[in-house]
């Protein structure tokens, strides 16, 4: 059994998800130990447990300590199984963080998988689900992942509800991923307010392109506004196109202006685009573990974070190869993996 301390790295959520993940994928049994044990809140909280809930069922595994403020659980996968799932996290959880550690096994099920998570669709501290469907799925298609998205419902905290639906289709072995420099020609956006006025979207909206225009570049963002919501709220995401698109992102806030909202998703997709790495800071730990069972596979991302390292120390107990890395943390980075 895989020994795997959950307080390494930065000792977030990520080790938990990528740990269990790998294991499902590799049929290697993980015992984790000091799960989240330097939050102000240690252990398991529900957003945690349903992504090794949702990991478990896919893999037909048996669990151990699977329970809200748990620090400590032993997970031993068995086959993974095509159907349809369906997991509802019960609060404005984060449906993303759920399809990080879910999206790595399911990809190498016996069959089509169909999952539907209730949860947050666009939530503080997490990829939202525009982030999964306009920069995630695109890399992962050029590696090639077969996976749909449909976004049904928006579910902004402190609510959620969001519902989300994604289809994956099996394959038995992803293409390496070599990439280096960022290459576009255009920036796409969505602004989006649910239950809100519309000029909401408008404004952030409006604030991201004038910010986008003085720099030079042109985009092209859609405005969406629908009272299809449980609660309130509203958000905005950045991409370029290209082979591997990078981003930027705000989530609206009870007082804080739309035009605001607007410039920090400017502003954040701006730095990545400086950067000029293929991608950006978040694809660059989130696309660790499919590296690695690609194999032959390099990429420069915007910036070296620690999210990246720890993924990188949880991916290669559970393969048998090394990564490394050309660069300190806060910098561009080339990580190759072979």
């Amino acid at each position: 059994m895989i020994e795997i301390d959950g307080s390494y790295g930065e000792g977030g959520g990520s080790v938990l998800r990528i740990a269990t993940a790998l294991s499902a994928v590799t049929s290697k049994p993980v015992h984790i130990t000091n799960i989240r044990s330097g939050r102000p809140k240690p252990g398991l909280m529900a957003q945690h447990m349903n992504a090794v809930k949702a990991v478990a069922d896919l893999s037909n595994a048996s669990v151990k300590g699977l329970n809200v403020g748990s620090t400590e659980i032993s997970f031993n996968p068995k086959s993974l199984n095509g159907g349809i799932y369906k997991i509802d996290i019960g609060t404005a959880g984060s449906i993303s963080l759920i399809l990080q550690a879910f999206m790595i096994p399911a990809a190498f099920a016996d069959g089509p998988i169909k999952i539907r998570i209730t949860g947050g669709t666009d939530v503080r501290w997490a990829p939202s689900v525009d982030y999964v469907e306009n920069v995630k799925l695109p890399i992962l298609r050029s590696m090639g992942y077969k996976a749909n998205i449909n976004i049904i419902q928006r579910g902004h905290y402190p609510r959620g509800e969001g519902i989300l639906e994604i289809e994956i289709e099996p394959i038995t072995k992803l293409k390496p991923l070599n990439v280096s420099n960022l290459q576009f020609d255009r920036i796409c956006g969505i602004s989006h307010s649910v239950k809100l006025p519309v000029h909401i979207a408008e404004r952030q909206a409006q604030s991201a392109k004038n910010i986008l225009h003085r720099e030079g570049y042109n985009s092209e963002i859609k405005i969406k506004s629908s009272q299809n919501a449980v609660g309130p709220g509203s958000s905005i995401f950045l991409w370029t196109n290209g082979l591997t698109p990078v981003s930027g992102s705000a989530v609206g806030e009870l007082g804080k202006k739309a035009e605001i909202v607007g410039s920090e998703a400017a502003k954040q997709i701006l730095y990545h685009i400086s950067r000029r790495s293929a991608v950006d800071k978040y694809m660059g730990d989130q696309l660790i573990p499919y590296m690695a069972l690609a194999g032959n596979s390099s990429i420069k991302t915007a910036e070296l974070t620690q999210h990246a390292l720890t993924n990188i120390h949880i991916t290669e107990k559970f393969v048998n190869k090394k990564f490394h890395v050309d660069g300190i943390i806060g910098e561009t980075a080339v990580i190759k993996i072979v």
